[in-house]
């Protein structure tokens, strides 16, 4: 069984990590942030565009905004709606390197997984009724994997779309951690459930798409299992980063 799940606060950042990298992962991300905010301060618009910029991917820049910027391109969308899942991703890498052998890296529901053992992640949809006590089961051949969750109903990011959750799979966390705020923005009502899976599927690495909407489910590519959760204290466990200018 997988344990061991430790607390990590840094600004307005909450991980959750599973490492027996902790202080490895932890230190890195720090620096991590640190590379991200110099970078920031000499190119404001960084933060604050809502759509990708003109500015080429270069080996000087830090590798969080290298990731960021690729996803930024590919999915239409600032580079800020990257932030959290390449932040848990670079931290995981640095896990894995180090020798670790289960590696669960969560930031504000974006999260990075490499693990032997199979992992099962609780869906919480909110006081959607339809579609409680849902879970991922997340086999050890699947990973490493990215599940990146957005929401138009819950949560302090910005959102344009009005779903219950949208959960994104790829090998890349940047990826689809911006994935998910763009397809998440895109659902306004069930019809357009299909054409988003669509939208999102024709992005080269995302590997499956999961929707759910009041009554509505929808799926697309290669999903994990869905099972039922057994954990009567889910809504209690749902991470969040506290809201700052920097999210």
């Amino acid at each position: 069984m997988i344990k061991n799940n430790r607390e990590f606060h840094y600004k307005d950042a909450h991980f959750h990590i599973i490492s027996e990298a902790f202080n490895d992962v932890t230190n890195c991300i720090v620096e991590e942030r640190h590379n991200l905010e110099a970078f920031i301060a000499e190119h404001k618009e960084f933060q604050t565009s809502l759509e990708p910029l003109s500015l080429p991917i270069s080996s000087t820049q830090p590798e969080s905004v290298r990731r960021m910027v690729s996803a930024s391109i590919k999915t239409g969308l600032g580079p800020m709606a990257a932030v959290a899942g390449t932040m848990a991703q670079l931290a995981g890498e640095v896990s894995r390197n180090a020798g670790s052998p289960e590696t669960i890296i969560e930031n504000g529901g974006d999260i990075y997984l490499d693990c032997r053992e199979d992992v099962v992640i609780g869906l919480y949809t909110g006081e959607n009724r339809h579609f409680k006590n849902l879970a991922l089961k997340i086999t050890g051949d699947m990973m490493p994997l990215a599940v990146c969750t957005s929401s138009g109903r819950m949560g302090h990011s910005l959102s344009f779309g009005d779903c219950d959750i949208l959960s994104v799979f790829s090998k890349d966390a940047a990826l689809a951690d911006a994935a998910a705020t763009l397809g998440c923005n895109s659902v306004r009502c069930n019809e357009d459930i299909e054409g988003v899976l669509n939208t999102l599927m024709a992005i080269e690495g995302i590997s499956g798409v999961l929707i759910i909407r009041d009554d509505r489910f929808g799926a697309a590519g290669v999903i994990p299992e869905l099972i039922k959760s057994l954990d009567p204290d889910i809504k209690e466990k749902v991470s969040h980063d506290i809201q700052s200018d920097f999210r």
